[in-house]
């Protein structure tokens, strides 16, 4: 990596804890991050996570096996902790033996980190505050991911510009921190390792790439939308806790706010259980996820997006994407080298 020399030093830490020559992660993203995107991204140097999601667990271990047949790169796995088969996926992955294990969703529990390493998996896990930070580190996770609110899907509430200084300045030389939410140039890239950061998770970014298997009406409706399009869902009672979830405002998201006074009223009325309720919630936007994805249903499908979405404007190959963010990168530092004289 001659020619990214400044870029390089900065990535060396990264780089050798993921095993990759860029620490850039293509974070899992259902339907999305399906064995070809996640192979093609290790080909060309980065850092693939196959998303589990609410697969069956034979389904997910034949995408491993696909995944190992187009490369023999590293990669991880995508693990939801609150989808019905994630137990069923922490056990399989026992007998797989994959080289890293990614805990997203809600949080892992301690002794559910001590099984994913017994494999010998190096683990990550999401962070969206101080204290969730500061307990994964505690249960043993190897690498944060510090996720921003500008992130799409599941988010948190607090902002990567917040984290950054609550967090990755706190822990960054104890443990390897990776950013993401809003990552999406080589320029941000450039400063977040300078701060400190390990490497950086781009999500939007990858769905505009030509490897993705995203429909052409879901790249094409992310061209044309604004970073405040993206939005964030609202919870309106806290008898019904919705984890918020970042997608481009259409008819499906305005129809969640009505899923969720319906649920509200009938829970009010006794015609329904909490837990049933909240089950509800969550496969709407499971449901309606592949509705987008996959069959370009961009009115009625779960349109998740980053508030990056702002940022891009055309499909490129994943070689062109990663050529730009290292060149980017690269240029920065230039940049700021010449300030620093």
């Amino acid at each position: 990596m001659k020619e990214f020399e400044m870029l390089s030093a900065l990535m060396k830490r990264g780089a050798d804890f993921l095993q990759v020559k860029y620490p850039i992660i293509c974070g899992a993203m259902t339907w999305v991050s399906e064995p070809n995107l996640v192979a093609a991204v290790a080909n060309n140097g980065g850092f693939g996570c196959l998303a589990g999601g609410n697969a069956p667990t034979e389904i997910l271990k034949n995408q491993i096996a696909e995944v190992r047949k187009l490369t023999d790169r590293p990669f991880a796995v995508n693990l939801i902790t609150i989808a019905p088969a994630y137990q069923e996926h922490l056990k399989m992955l026992a007998d797989v033996k994959v080289p890293y294990i990614v805990f997203a969703g809600s949080f892992p529990k301690e002794n559910e980190i001590a099984i994913a390493k017994a494999t010998g998996a190096k683990v990550l896990c999401f962070a969206s505050t101080v204290s969730i930070a500061e307990r994964m580190v505690k249960f043993g996770a190897d690498g944060i991911i510090l996720e921003g609110s500008e992130a799409g899907g599941h988010i948190g509430h607090v902002s990567a510009t917040i984290l950054m200084q609550q967090v990755l300045f706190k822990f960054a030389n104890q443990i390897p921190v990776f950013m993401a939410g809003g990552m999406a140039t080589g320029k941000m890239m450039a400063h977040v390792l300078l701060m400190g950061a390990a490497g950086v998770q781009l999500g939007t970014r990858f769905v505009m790439t030509e490897e993705c298997v995203a429909h052409k009406n879901f790249k094409e409706a992310f061209i044309r939308a604004n970073a405040r399009d993206a939005v964030a869902t609202p919870q309106y009672d806290s008898r019904l806790p919705v984890v918020a979830v970042r997608s481009l405002r259409n008819k499906s998201m305005a129809n969640f706010g009505a899923l969720q006074l319906r649920l509200l009223r009938e829970l009010e009325e006794g015609k329904i259980h909490r837990q049933a309720a909240q089950e509800e919630v969550e496969k709407y936007w499971i449901g309606g996820l592949r509705k987008a994805v996959i069959d370009g249903d961009v009115d009625y499908g779960s349109m998740m997006a980053g508030q990056s979405v702002g940022l891009v404007d055309r499909i490129m190959p994943i070689a062109e994407l990663f050529n730009e963010l290292l060149t980017d990168g690269e240029a920065t530092l230039q940049e700021v080298k010449a300030k620093l004289q």
